[in-house]
């Protein structure tokens, strides 16, 4: 019963600080998406125009001169192009909060002295931020896709559905490696790392189904792999065959958030000290 109710404060501690911070952590996203294009000729602009650009480049290399198909698709020329751009929707979102993130409190040392600044909601702002640059690619791939095919199947109404576990673990993930990155600063430079050697461990430029029998387990013990291959059944399979193992991704993602969140509070105090 007890842990229970530790378990019920964690999720209740995550869901107060979130809503109670929710206009600081939307004002903060705001100016820093701003300022990312701040000084450049097509200022926020850019926004639209990268993933488009992108999406394009794809469909030129690997439709149209290295000719790939995607195993088990329609054999269509843009095909591999707008899945592989699917799945890098997800990794890019994943990779661009968590390569921030061991310097996310290094990067803010004026909100570290003040008491009463929330400084859990910097991975919020983070998170938020890059959910604006991986919402503009969805777009662009559905606008994409309704051009080639005239149409989307239905399942691509329940992928909000399918970010909220996906935000939960790099929520918990951030919030860990954040801490971490104040003692250790080579912190940053090994995740940098290991998101590379990730984003070709993970199904991004190829389904699941096309490793060896003897690799496949990477794809099981990489939660990203059902992430990403979920969001092209629902985007452009309009399948739900892999959602049966969705009660246990958003259980692990749960914990992983609230594990991450009670290491930063705890050592939260001790930042001061080390910076």
């Amino acid at each position: 019963m007890q842990k229970l109710k530790n378990i019920g404060r964690s999720i209740s501690g995550i869901a107060t600080s979130l809503i109670r911070n929710r206009n600081l952590i939307r004002q903060m996203a705001l100016r820093e998406i701003v300022a990312k294009y701040k000084g450049s000729l097509f200022g926020t602009l850019w926004t639209v125009l990268n993933p488009i650009l992108m999406l394009s480049v794809y469909t030129l290399v690997f439709s149209v001169i290295f000719r790939s198909r995607w195993a088990g698709g329609t054999g269509s020329k843009t095909e591999f192009a707008t899945l592989m751009f699917a799945g890098l929707i997800v990794f890019n979102f994943f990779a661009e909060v968590v390569n921030r993130a061991p310097r996310l409190i290094l990067d803010n040392p004026n909100y570290v002295k003040k008491v009463v600044f929330p400084l859990e909601s910097l991975a919020w702002v983070s998170i938020v931020s890059a959910l604006v640059g991986a919402g503009i690619s969805l777009c662009v791939l559905i606008a994409f896709r309704i051009i080639l095919s005239g149409m989307l199947p239905w399942t691509f109404l329940l992928f909000p559905l399918l970010l909220l576990p996906l935000i939960l673990l790099v929520a918990g993930v951030t919030w860990f490696l954040a801490s971490l990155g104040v003692f250790l600063r080579d912190v940053s430079q090994a995740v940098g790392i290991l998101t590379s050697v990730l984003m070709f461990l993970s199904p991004v430029f190829y389904p699941s189904d096309a490793l060896p029998p003897k690799l496949r387990l990477l794809a099981q013990i990489n939660p990203l792999a059902f992430y990403i291959e979920n969001t092209r059944d629902l985007l452009i399979w309009g399948r739900l065959d892999g959602l049966h193992l969705y009660p246990y991704h958003l259980f692990v993602s749960l914990v992983v958030a609230m594990i991450g969140f009670a290491w930063f509070k705890r050592t939260r105090h001790a930042f001061a000290d080390v910076m």
